[in-house]
Parts: C-alpha cells; sequence; structure tokens
C-alpha cells in the first residue's frame, strides 16, 4: 500500500492540522511517486513552492515492513534518490527566511550535495532568528557507515533549540544505557534547551532548563503500526513550542504539551500511513476527554 510521506512532511502535516502554515523544501523526481508526494503535500496543505520536481531523478522509495509488536523495519531504494541531489544553490531562501521554525533531519545530511544544501538552510533560518528543530531519525541503511551518521547527528544538536529524539537513538549516541545520564550528557556538551524524548511504550519526557516532566502513554488495542508516531508526537509538541515560546515553557505547559502529543501519537498508532491521517486538534481533545485525562 502507497503512503506517500516522509519525517519532516509528516511533522508538517500535523503542524498543518493544529492551525500552523507550513511549507516544505526538497527534491522529488518527475515520476508517479513524485508527483503523488507533491499532490498529497498539497492536499495536507503544506506549500510546496520550494519543493523541485526533477525530470532526471527518480524519487527515493521506503518499504516499511510492520512487525508482530507493531514496529518497523525499513528498506530503502535510493542511492541515488532525488532528496540527494539538492544542491545547496536550489535552497529557497525567501521561503526559509520568512519561517518562526526550520525542522529538519539527518536523511537530507547522507550525502555531501544535499548536506551542503541542509546547512545553509539551517544557516539562514539561524540568521532570521527562526527556531531549529532537528529529529536524528536515525535509518542505518542510509548511511556508509555509523560514524559518519554520529557525526552528522553531533552537527544537528549542536544548530538546534529543539531536540525530538527516540530512547534507542539517545542510547546510541551517548552509550548509556540510563536516558537521564545520556540527556544530560547531551545537554553539558550542546547546551540545547529543549529535549524531548519519546520512549514508546513508556511515554515522554520533556527536560528544559532544570525541569524533567514525564507523562505515561496512551496505549490502544487496536495498534495497527507505529509508523508516523514519533513525528506525530514531535509535530504537537512544536505547536506547543509556537503557541508559548521557547522561553515561555513551564511544567504545567510541558505537561500539557506531553499530555496532548501523546495522544495524538496514540491515535495515529490505529491508522495505516502518516502525512494523510493526522488528527485534527478537536479529536485529540475528544480522545483525552474519554480517557479521563485533561488536556
Amino acid at each position: 500500500e502507497a503512503n506517500p510521506g516522509g519525517a519532516p512532511c509528516n511533522v508538517l502535516a500535523m503542524l498543518n492540522k493544529l492551525g500552523h502554515p507550513t511549507a516544505f523544501t526538497g527534491k522529488v523526481g518527475r515520476d508517479i511517486f513524485g508527483l503523488k508526494l507533491k499532490a498529497v503535500l498539497e492536499e495536507a496543505g503544506i506549500d510546496t513552492a520550494g519543493l523541485i520536481v526533477d525530470a532526471d531523478a527518480r524519487t527515493t522509495l521506503a518499504f516499511v515492513q510492520t512487525l508482530p509488536d507493531g514496529d518497523r523495519d525499513f528498506s530503502f531504494y535510493r542511492n541515488p534518490g532525488a532528496d540527494m541531489l539538492l544542491t545547496a544553490d536550489e535552497v529557497d531562501g525567501g521561503l526559509i527566511r520568512s519561517s518562526r521554525l526550520f525542522h529538519f533531519g539527518t536523511l537530507s545530511m547522507t550525502h555531501e550535495g544535499v548536506r551542503k544544501a541542509t546547512k545553509k538552510a539551517v544557516r539562514l533560518a539561524k540568521e532570521s532568528g527562526a527556531l531549529i528543530s532537528f529529529d536524528p531519525n536515525l535509518r542505518p541503511p542510509l548511511w556508509k557507515s555509523l560514524d559518519e551518521a554520529k557525526e552528522q547527528a553531533a552537527w544537528g544538536f549542536s544548530q538546534c533549540d529543539v531536540l525530538k529524539i527516540s530512547d534507542n537513538e539517545i542510547q546510541w549516541f551517548t552509550g548509556e544505557e540510563d536516558f537521564d545520564q545520556g540527556i544530560e550528557r547531551l545537554r553539558k556538551e550542546y547546551d540545547i534547551p529543549l529535549i524531548l524524548l519519546s520512549m514508546g511504550r513508556d511515554g515522554s519526557r520533556a527536560y528544559y532548563k532544570d525541569l524533567r516532566v514525564e507523562k505515561a502513554p496512551f496505549l490502544q488495542k487496536g495498534t495497527i503500526e507505529t509508523t508516523g508516531a514519533g513525528d506525530t508526537f514531535g509535530g504537537c509538541c512544536l505547536h506547543f513550542v509556537l503557541k508559548y515560546g521557547l522561553n515561555g515553557l513551564n511544567e504545567e505547559r510541558l505537561t500539557e504539551m506531553l499530555t496532548f502529543a501523546n495522544a495524538a501519537a496514540s491515535i495515529i498508532t490505529t491508522r495505516k500511513g502518516a502525512l494523510r491521517v493526522m488528527p485534527e486538534a478537536d479529536e485529540v481533545e475528544r480522545f483525552l476527554s474519554s480517557a479521563g485525562r485533561p488536556s
């Protein structure tokens, strides 16, 4: 079953559902997959002015195998895929400069050309005063080596104001089995203002200044797969960052943020795909009411 999307697109789709104008920059091939992705982004309300459609490239394909526990295994048809071929000259500077927040991951940093494009976009965003959000979103098959992946993730850590990272990623990067110790290492080395830790069936945590807030998950009997759950969670958290400002967060608002984000992520696990089926804000509120938890 074809489900157009990708981690940054999924985050944008969730933000769009929550009332934020969003735009995507990148490259797809002029093939049925690329044109479909462009159409689906536009259906989701995402501005595609920064999306380049290349007649000489093929759109990258990801095949997702859902495991018995609902987790996933990924295989990629890339090398080269159109997304790898985005150049720094093709980055829409005006689009980047008009943004309040710029979100990226390491999949746009696996190869030198697109890496330069990504770093240019981050630089332009920072220069214009935008917040920088980063999700490593580690996919080992896409890297020449995990050492290179770790090096590029470290660059992302050094740039971001908001980091969304998973439990296995924090262990992989820091070598610490204890999540708190791993987060503390990142905070000391990179001075990241807000770190969001997603722990799957164990819920989520937010680390902000001297605060550590943890919320339990909403486990669904109807879970089909976990594809897009982390992106849904991340998009919801960015909504609260945009709503209150990075300096306007406190324990109450972080609790509200994690509760809402956990609920939305739980809803998405009951659906196939992600980008086209992100929950509406009122749907999340109704879910929270039925679960007996305040939003």
